[in-house]
């Protein structure tokens, strides 16, 4: 009775309802309280994300989650260079680029609780993500069509005619046509081994590796495990002086004059020096261009055992190895098979010079297109792929003779899309190229070639006016104006 009297009169069950309400009140105000401030602990900015970019102390962020992958990161399937190229950074575009729908629920173990403040997605990586959901919902990802098996086919019918036009036959013309045919072989094995990379193009993922190692080991003589460690960053990097190991080339080329700083190469952890030699190989760069791809397998095989036998964690090193040797055993013994070494360097030579073909197409949809500094940014994605990009105009039957590759801008926008499907889904990339006013670059295989032939001969003057600062005499100046 006596809280009954405090209260003024009111009732004891009316007094406890306010005294419960207000202890609900001040308990969900507390709620809210502490919410708000779980809410403020737990979002990081964009700054403090970019802190955590290096090995052993590597974020990243999907769609505005933050991951700690740092232990992983070696571990990645994809090499650990990828992941250090964008580290501390959102990657939504480049994991949805690499990765089929099924790789997200391997995402839960790395998460932090953390969430980026203010994340915002652009209009471009809007419309890209979206055609990436439609290509899925129409299963293009997953029609290879019957691509791997014609062209496994035909390399194994040309691998039996080279065999036989070296063994079986004794005319010089066979023998050279046999080195032809070889060099062809080798371009096509190549497309698979690539492909094979990027998705699975057999029946399920212990094939899919056999075929990389038959058709890039042992057909090749140049290790997967090789390529991939170089490829997965050219496509995230793709143009970048100092990132991209596709565009570093010194002593021998150098697509742009930023080289001359002796630019540090990221990739291989070591200045790229621009010396007197390269000084004077590069001044000519534009006449030396086609003979030194006739030999750039050479560098490639080097490439291949020395990453092979370095410290380096390689994946699969013993199969890599393995298939290897069986280049170094059945090449030798054809060439062993020829008659005299005049018709040995031949067939070597001409072998390579038909391979030098693919090597060719490879700069052609790079050494022409913009470059820059630094490492990639994860959140203009589209817009690094179009300006690093040229695609080569052909018909549709030399497709089969490009590999698919003629169409790079969508390769890479795209890379998990199989080559059967790149001409198909041109258009539509090229509509997103012009809603957003970015440069979509489709050249014939004879432009192209003056484009990057424009582009070497550029950085070989300037190349030239740095090693010659003073004035020179007449026939200088026009040997090295019209050189």
């Amino acid at each position: 009775m006596k809280e009954f009297e405090e209260e003024g009169g009111v009732n004891p069950i009316i007094i406890g309802w306010r005294r419960r309400t207000r202890l609900l009140v001040a308990v969900g105000f507390d709620l809210v309280r502490n919410h708000e401030i779980q809410y403020r602990l737990w979002r990081v900015e964009f700054k403090e994300l970019k802190e955590h970019n290096k090995s052993g102390d590597l974020w990243i962020s999907i769609q505005g989650k933050v991951y700690n992958v740092s232990d992983w990161a070696k571990d990645h399937p994809g090499g650990e260079v990828p992941l250090l190229n964008l580290a501390g950074q959102d990657v939504t575009d480049a994991f949805i680029a690499y990765h089929p729908g099924s790789a997200w629920k391997y995402l839960d173990p790395f998460f932090t609780g953390y969430h980026l403040r203010d994340f915002k997605v652009s209009e471009v990586s809007k419309d890209y993500r979206k055609l990436v959901s439609e290509f899925a919902k129409v299963g293009l990802f997953e029609k290879k069509e019957h691509v791997t098996l014609y062209t496994l086919s035909s390399v194994a019918v040309m691998f039996s005619i080279v065999v036989y036009g070296v063994i079986g036959c004794n005319s010089v013309w066979a023998h050279l046509g046999a080195a032809l045919l070889l060099g062809l072989l080798w371009m096509q094995s190549t497309y698979v081994g690539h492909d094979s990379g990027h998705y699975e193009v057999m029946s399920s993922p212990g094939y899919n590796k056999l075929a990389q190692i038959l058709c890039g080991n042992c057909m090749t003589g140049i290790s997967i495990a090789w390529w991939k460690w170089t490829h997965n960053a050219h496509h995230i990097s793709c143009n970048s002086l100092d990132y991209d190991p596709d565009l570093q080339h010194i002593p021998v080329f150098a697509v742009s004059t930023r080289f001359f700083n002796s630019i540090k190469s990221c990739f291989y952890g070591r200045k790229l020096v621009f010396d007197s030699l390269s000084r004077f190989l590069i001044s000519y760069q534009h006449w030396t261009f086609y003979p030194v791809l006739c030999f750039a397998r050479v560098n490639l095989y080097l490439q291949t055992l020395l990453l092979l036998f370095s410290r380096r964690k390689v994946p699969d090193r013993a199969f890599n190895i393995m298939g290897i040797l069986v280049f170094w055993i059945w090449f030798p013994l054809l060439i062993s098979s020829l008659p005299n070494w005049g018709e040995r360097v031949m067939f070597v030579l001409a072998s390579f010079a038909v391979c030098s073909i693919q090597h060719l197409q490879f700069c052609l949809n790079h050494f022409a297109a913009d470059v820059y500094e630094g490492p990639p940014n994860g959140n203009d994605w589209f817009e690094k792929q179009t300006g690093g990009t040229l695609d080569i105009s052909c018909s549709t039957w030399m497709d089969w003779f490009f590999g698919g590759l003629q169409f790079q801008l969508e390769h890479h926008l795209f890379p998990r899309l199989p080559r059967a499907q790149l001409r198909k889904i041109s258009p539509l990339v090229i509509d997103l190229c012009k809603k957003h006013n970015l440069p979509y670059r489709s050249l014939t295989f004879v432009e192209a070639n003056l484009w990057t032939l424009k582009t070497l001969r550029t950085a070989a003057l300037q190349a030239r006016n740095l090693s010659n600062p003073s004035s020179q005499n007449l026939l200088w100046e026009a040997f090295n104006t019209h050189g």
